[in-house]
C-alpha cells in the first residue's frame, strides 16, 4: 500500500494553500489563531468565497454542486484549512444534512435545499441528542404523528450546536412508538421559524454560548420534508454519523495547535528559562507529535482502502480516527494549559479594551486557553462517544 501523495496531489495542496493565503481575511485568521471561534458572518463570508471557487462541499459529487474530488484531495483540502487556520465549510450543511439529502432525498429536495446549503443562504443545525438519548441515540422520544399532509412534532432536543444561528434543523423523530428502537425513527427537515419551536441557550462551563435546548410544541412539518422512508430514518442517521466521524481526525487542526503550543512554550518561562527547554515538557510534546503522525498514517490507510470500496456503507475504521483524533486534540489543550500557566485563566477578548477583561495582565496568546480546554472535553462524547466507538469496532472487527 503506497501512502505517499502523487505529484498531482502535491500540486493540488499548493493550489489550496495559495488560495487560502490570498482570500482568507487577516481578521478571521488572527481570531482563529488566537483560539477564538470565527463569528457567524466570518463563517458565511468565507464559505461563500469557497462556493464561488466551487470548493464549498469537498465531499459532494459534481452533479450535486461539489468538486468531485478524490478522498485524498478532500483530506488535503481539510488539512490545509485546519492548518491555516481557516473556517471549514459549515459541517451541518456540508458534511451532515447535505450528504443525507444527496443519498436519500427526492429530486425536489435536492433542488430546493442543496444550492442554498452550498452558499450558506440557510444555516442548518442538528436535532439528534435528547435528554437521556445522547450516546444511546436510538432511545430518542421526540414524537412525530402524521396528520394529513403534515407531521405534528412534540419533544425536546438538547446540546443543539449553534441553533441560535440556524434557519433550518434536521432532526430524528419517533414515528412508530411500537417498533424496535431503530426501526421506528424518521428523518425530518424543519424550518426554525415554524410556530411552536423554542430555542433556549445552554451556557457551558467556560461561559460560552455554543449549544442550546430546542423544544417542539405541536410543530407542523410538511410531509414533503420527510427524507427517505418513514420509520427508516436510522439508515440516514448511520450514514450521517459515518461521514461525521471521518472528519473528526482533524490532523491539520492538531498540527496547528502543536505549532502554537511550541510558540507559547518558548515565551513562557519556567525556572528562568523557556518551558520548551524543560526535558519533561519536550518529551510530552514529542509524544503528541508521534501520536499525530501515527494518526495521519491511519487516515491515509483508510483513504487508500475507501478508494477501493464499492459500497457506500460507513467504514467502521472511522471509529479509530474519531477516538485518536479527539484524544490528541484533548492532549494538545492540556499542554497548552500547562504552557500558559496561570495566564490560561485570562478572561475576555484582548481586542476589547473596555476594562471588562484581563487585557492588562496577560499576553494576547493566553486568552481563551482555559475555555478551549474545558470545551474540548466534549470531543470524546459528541458524534458518538469514544466508548460507543470501541463497541462498534469490537463488533465490526472482532465479532463480539
Amino acid at each position: 500500500m503506497d501512502l505517499r501523495f502523487t505529484d498531482e496531489e502535491i500540486a493540488f495542496r499548493q493550489e489550496v494553500r495559495d488560495f487560502i493565503a490570498k482570500e482568507l481575511p487577516a481578521e478571521t485568521r488572527e481570531r482563529m489563531v488566537a483560539g477564538r471561534s470565527p463569528t457567524k458572518q466570518q463563517v458565511v463570508d468565507w464559505q461563500r468565497k469557497l462556493n464561488a471557487r466551487g470548493w464549498a462541499a469537498p465531499e459532494w459529487p459534481k452533479e450535486a454542486g461539489g468538486p468531485g474530488w478524490t478522498l485524498a484531495q478532500r483530506y488535503i483540502f481539510r488539512e490545509e484549512l485546519q492548518q491555516a487556520p481557516a473556517p471549514s465549510p459549515l459541517g451541518f450543511n456540508i458534511n451532515m444534512c447535505g450528504p443525507v439529502i444527496i443519498e436519500f432525498g427526492t429530486e425536489e429536495q435536492k433542488q430546493k435545499y442543496l444550492p442554498r446549503m452550498l452558499n450558506l443562504d440557510d444555516w442548518w443545525c442538528q436535532g439528534f441528542s435528547e435528554p437521556g438519548a445522547g450516546s444511546d441515540l436510538a432511545g430518542l422520544k421526540t414524537r412525530a404523528v402524521r396528520e394529513g399532509d403534515h407531521y405534528v412534532v412534540n419533544g425536546q432536543k438538547t446540546w443543539t450546536t449553534l441553533a441560535q444561528h440556524a434557519d433550518w434543523i434536521f432532526l430524528l423523530v419517533r414515528t412508530d412508538p411500537n417498533a424496535k428502537k431503530q426501526e421506528g425513527i424518521s428523518f425530518l427537515l424543519c424550518d426554525m421559524k415554524t410556530p411552536g419551536i423554542t430555542v433556549r441557550p445552554i451556557i457551558t462551563i467556560e461561559g460560552g454560548h455554543e449549544v442550546n435546548e430546542v423544544f417542539f410544541d405541536d410543530v407542523k412539518v410538511p410531509a414533503e420534508n420527510l427524507v427517505g422512508e418513514e420509520n427508516r430514518g436510522w439508515d440516514c442517521a448511520k450514514f450521517l454519523l459515518g461521514n461525521e466521524r471521518f472528519g473528526q481526525a482533524r490532523v491539520g487542526a492538531s498540527r496547528e495547535r502543536i505549532r502554537r503550543l511550541k510558540v507559547i512554550a518558548q515565551e513562557s518561562m519556567d525556572g528562568g528559562r523557556p518551558l520548551m527547554e524543560d526535558p519533561d515538557f519536550r518529551r510530552k510534546v514529542t509524544e503528541i507529535e508521534v501520536e499525530l503522525k501515527a494518526l495521519e498514517m491511519t487516515v491515509m490507510r483508510v483513504i487508500a482502502t475507501e478508494s477501493k470500496r464499492k459500497d457506500k456503507k460507513p467504514d467502521p475504521a472511522t471509529s479509530v480516527l474519531k477516538i485518536k483524533g479527539t484524544e490528541i486534540q484533548q492532549m494538545c489543550s492540556e499542554l497548552l494549559m500547562k504552557a500558559a500557566g496561570p495566564y490560561a485563566w485570562a478572561d475576555g477578548d484582548p481586542d476589547e479594551e473596555d476594562g471588562s477583561n484581563d487585557v492588562d495582565v496577560a499576553p494576547d496568546w493566553a486568552f481563551g486557553l482555559a475555555g478551549v480546554y474545558f470545551n474540548w472535553r466534549k470531543q470524546s462524547i459528541y458524534g458518538g462517544s469514544n466508548e460507543i466507538q470501541r463497541n462498534i469496532m469490537a463488533k465490526a472487527f472482532l465479532g463480539l
